[in-house]
């Protein structure tokens, strides 16, 4: 598996994770009506878009690369 191919796994690993985890910190917001539980929520889907854009910037630069 070439770098170019483990990086994009890797992204995209990251942002599943960066979702799911913004998703279980907003839905025990609503629980617990906790401050710090909002902003993790809302950090980490932020950091989410952010993972989308890089992932994206990435492809770009290195489109003429092969993936193996």
């Amino acid at each position: 598996m070439s770098l170019k191919a483990f990086h994009i796994v890797f992204v995209t690993a990251s942002v599943l994770l960066s979702f799911w985890f913004g998703w279980f910190e907003l839905s025990r917001h609503t629980e617990t009506r906790a401050a710090l539980d909002l902003w993790l929520g809302a950090g980490s889907c932020v950091a989410g878009v952010g993972l989308i854009a890089y992932g994206i910037y990435f492809l770009k630069k290195l489109k003429n690369i092969s993936y193996l």
